[in-house]
């Protein structure tokens, strides 16, 4: 069987292709994804814009264009944060299935965090003792309680770092008062996360994909010249070194960071406020490690898929 994955993000769409076996392993034919955009302008306003709305239906044509080409059996897509929260996310949907035949679920902020998890799971090697998982999206951020076998606690958050932007748009570099006031929001957002961590105690922090892959290559060719090896999917941060990138970033200019080795273009302008959320999770709650997967929802869903 051939599978296709679409994971619709706020940022970035991205199109998994895999060919699976009868005992439940598969091989990856493709991965693809397309910088969408899609909160561009109008997320604080819970709309998707005009210009981001096309970006994002010509980038599923484009994958429709690619499933064909791999003659896949199924396909199933997933749209998040910025459609399901979206005046004309449902109009969104409507058009890409009129341009492409392909049906797309939007999902809640829960079922996103499950999926996270079982994309975790998959790439981190999980114990009997709980960790908290995090995926800072660009719409939401998703937190998940949870060990090798199951989930203990998990939240959606309508806090990515394209709303906070659009709603802090902070100055070039941001400014201290600025950090301060984000915190402050972050403090007051996130009140049910230090209940569930005292009721579920964790001094491990998984991060997954996105901006967390990004300090791990910044990080890894700042200090070696080289990317990290992230040929088992995950990779293990020196806290001080992330520490010592968190202040380069924070006292950074757009075009310093433009110019940053290891950063996507496509994240210049939301990897200040990225670390901001990580610093601030990682300092209030005291974490002694930090890891990355390069397993994300994609993953977790294809995972769902093959053994439901």
């Amino acid at each position: 069987m051939r599978h296709a994955i679409l994971d619709l993000g706020t940022n970035t769409f991205h199109l998994l292709i895999v060919e699976s076996a009868p005992d439940g392993s598969y091989q990856v034919l493709l991965q693809a994804k397309s910088v969408v955009k899609l909160g561009e302008g109008a997320i604080g306003r819970n709309h998707i814009a005009e210009q981001p709305f096309e970006r994002g239906i010509k980038a599923v044509a484009e994958f429709a264009n690619q499933i064909k080409t791999f003659d896949v059996d199924q396909i199933h897509g997933y749209a998040t944060s910025a459609v399901r929260s979206s005046d004309n996310g449902a109009l969104f949907v409507k058009r890409i299935y009129e341009t492409t035949g392909i049906q797309i679920s939007v999902i809640s902020g829960e079922q996103e965090a499950e999926l996270i998890y079982y994309g975790i799971r998959q790439c981190v090697p999980l114990t009997d003792s709980p960790v908290l998982m995090m995926d800072i999206g660009g719409g939401s951020i998703e937190f998940v309680i949870g060990n090798k076998e199951s989930i203990f606690w998990k939240r959606s958050y309508n806090i990515g770092v394209a709303r906070l932007l659009d709603v802090y748009q902070p100055s070039d570099p941001i400014s201290h008062d600025q950090i301060q006031d984000i915190e402050d929001f972050l403090r007051r957002e996130l009140a049910e996360l230090p209940i569930a961590l005292r009721e579920y105690p964790v001094s491990c922090i998984i991060g997954s994909s996105g901006s967390f892959e990004s300090y791990a290559e910044m990080i890894s060719l700042w200090q070696t010249g080289k990317l990290p090896d992230l040929s088992s999917c995950s990779y293990t941060f020196d806290l001080k070194q992330y520490f010592e990138l968190h202040q380069r970033l924070i006292v950074s200019s757009r075009e310093e960071r433009m110019s940053m080795k290891g950063l996507l273009k496509m994240r210049v302008d939301m990897i200040v406020l990225a670390s901001i959320v990580t610093n601030y999770i990682l300092h209030v709650y005291e974490f002694k490690e930090m890891k990355l997967s390069s397993y994300s929802l994609q993953e977790g869903a294809l995972w769902k898929c093959l053994n439901s």
